[in-house]
């Protein structure tokens, strides 16, 4: 990947001079996209629950994204098959709110795999012979159900009394039904990483889930519009601790959401930025692969520290 200063912005005329560079005048890390392997659909930020800590800020009723539609989604998923994109996923909220939601996947399915998040909840219990007939396309579809801690009450503290077992019922149910499953969990500073998933292994037992189901641990994000001190993130810092291979590895080089707002759908550059109208990479799936991805959001951080990334491909 080249790393060079140039300002090869297509859609990017609302951007100021901080998108490029640091305040003391530093050329600002970024990433360069290479393919669109996968692309995330965001079906809104209305859910069933109203978590506290929710990266998303998601809750009953909200409508900060709005509720995607077969016909917002058609379009994209074709454009996205022209491209090469080897997978569909899916995010929220809560996905299963979206009365439409079966249809999409159906129709993405057709096309390609696909993996829905999902707290796996009452509104997947409810919709169980829906989602059953899912098993009949030409595509498989996974889901990775949020599951807090291996704790019920700490779990319930943020989700809500009766989300524990809820969400191991429908985590049960959909692998009895054929589904793959994985699991979402909070990761704590300092945590003993082995421990934590050795209990929710326990619960894969009394559960009946298979004991070596992924699980996925994700840091604290913080809410939507927040600003954390993290440090900053240069181009030298890009070429320095990171290598072309490790650099094509980052969400942004190789994924893309979309996100419908005030009626419109957007091409968002990371599953993690949709709080910052400079990650908005215009309308067109082909034309977003064009732009280099500044790190500037304090969530780009964790990538670049961490590795982290919801993808499982």
């Amino acid at each position: 990947m080249s790393l060079s200063t140039g300002d090869n912005l297509p859609d990017g005329s609302h951007r100021d001079h901080g998108w490029r560079y640091l305040p003391d005048g530093q050329p600002r890390g970024y990433i360069q996209p290479h393919a669109l392997e996968e692309l995330w659909l965001h079906t809104g930020t209305a859910c069933n629950l109203a978590c506290p800590f929710c990266l998303e800020g998601s809750k009953p009723g909200d409508n900060r994204l709005q509720r995607i539609t077969l016909a917002d989604a058609r379009p994209y998923i074709d454009a996205a098959v022209r491209l090469n994109v080897r997978q569909f996923s899916f995010t929220g909220g809560e996905p299963f709110i979206v009365k439409s939601m079966v249809d999409i996947l159906r129709y993405a399915q057709q096309q390609r795999p696909c993996m829905v998040l999902t707290n796996g909840t009452l509104p997947v219990l409810r919709r169980l012979k829906q989602i059953q007939t899912l098993r009949q396309q030409p595509h498989p579809v996974a889901f990775r159900i949020s599951i807090d801690y291996p704790d019920a009450q700490r779990h319930e503290q943020g989700r809500g009394p009766g989300t524990f077992n809820q969400a191991w019922q429908g985590m049960q149910q959909l692998h009895r039904l054929g589904f793959k499953v994985s699991l979402a969990r909070q990761m704590d500073d300092g945590e003993d990483s082995q421990a934590v998933d050795a209990g929710f292994r326990a619960w894969f037992r009394h559960y009946q889930i298979p004991e070596d189901t992924t699980i996925v641990a994700f840091p604290d994000f913080a809410l939507p519009g927040s600003i954390r001190a993290v440090p900053q993130i240069t181009e030298d810092c890009m070429t320095r601790y990171h290598d072309d291979n490790s650099r094509r590895q980052f969400m942004c080089a190789n994924s893309k959401m979309l996100i419908k707002k005030a009626g419109r759908m957007r091409v968002y550059a990371c599953t993690l930025v949709d709080d910052d109208e400079d990650y908005d990479q215009g309308s067109e799936l082909a034309a977003s692969l064009l732009e280099k991805v500044m790190l500037k959001h304090h969530r780009c951080y964790s990538c670049f520290a961490y590795g982290a990334s919801c993808s499982e491909r």
